[in-house]
């Protein structure tokens, strides 16, 4: 059976309007719902992302996936840093924002999935690297959300925000961050700096993972070399009711990259998406 695929566009309470994609098999069995937040530099058609709604769709769940809508990218190139203005001027107030518009649409009517073959009481979250600490805040200030799962997760903001970088950034309102792939120069204002100090309570992270309480997973590659699986040990050991998955060797993408043109998973994301499945999927 082939699986459903349909893309929305969803708007944003920022005044921007932004893509979303549903994957599942209409089988006519009541399914949990798993939402997808993508990270810094990323989106949701990065690399296997599709695979792994594939993968996510085939094992029984309905596989929400969506751009945040200041992530750089806009409606007519959903896979392109079209806008870089937009990325300068996002935060992590807006992408909590956003996953907030996600979990409203999934709960209506509006949602395209048969209630027969949903169940909006089982609604969790993923994410990856940035994303995973959007994932955990945004499940702990929503309890329509019953489990969250993270890959290569910070487990906080600001940790590896270097003091010379803060005060070039205040002076002069800009930092530009290079993308090899594209060889583009992204720009980060000053905004984001200001956001985060001035929400602290909402986006700190270890707070939020102590807080939690509903199961947590949490999979990290041993070798990750953007986010240190120090990262991943320190927030298991805050949270009693969280598991560890860590991947011998694995690296921050779990061995994907963009352009993913392979048709299959690479091991250690295959070995990733599994290990979440069953973890979502055990009651």
């Amino acid at each position: 059976m082939i699986s459903e695929i349909r893309t929305f566009a969803l708007q944003s309470i920022h005044q921007r309007q932004f893509l979303s994609d549903v994957h599942w098999l209409p089988d006519g069995k009541s399914k949990p719902v798993v939402i997808f937040c993508h990270g810094f530099k990323g989106f949701k058609d990065w690399g296997a992302f599709n695979l792994v709604a594939k993968r996510f769709a085939e094992k029984g769940t309905v596989f929400v996936k969506f751009n945040f809508s200041h992530n750089g990218t806009t409606i007519d190139q959903p896979s392109e840093f079209a806008d870089l203005e937009a990325f300068g001027n996002n935060n992590m107030s807006i992408e909590l924002d956003d996953a907030g518009v996600v979990i409203d649409w999934i709960c209506s009517s509006e949602f395209p999935v048969n209630n027969t073959e949903v169940n909006k009481e089982q609604i969790y979250l993923l994410g990856h690297s940035r994303g995973g600490g959007i994932a955990i805040l945004k499940a702990n200030e929503d309890n329509r959300v019953k489990k969250v799962a993270v890959w290569g997760s910070v487990n906080e903001y600001g940790k590896y925000w270097k003091n010379d970088e803060m005060a070039r950034i205040k002076r002069d309102g800009v930092i530009y961050v290079p993308n090899a792939r594209t060889n583009q120069q992204m720009p980060v204002y000053w905004q984001l700096y200001e956001n985060y100090f001035s929400n602290l309570p909402r986006l700190f992270v270890p707070d939020a993972v102590k807080n939690l309480d509903i199961p947590l997973f949490i999979a990290h590659g041993t070798d990750d070399e953007t986010v240190p699986v120090s990262n991943a040990i320190d927030m298991h050991s805050w949270n009693k009711n969280s598991e560890l998955f860590l991947i011998e060797h694995g690296n921050h993408n779990f061995g994907a990259k963009h352009p993913w043109v392979e048709p299959t998973l690479p091991e250690d994301l295959e070995d990733a998406c599994d290990a979440t499945i069953d973890f979502f999927k055990t009651s």
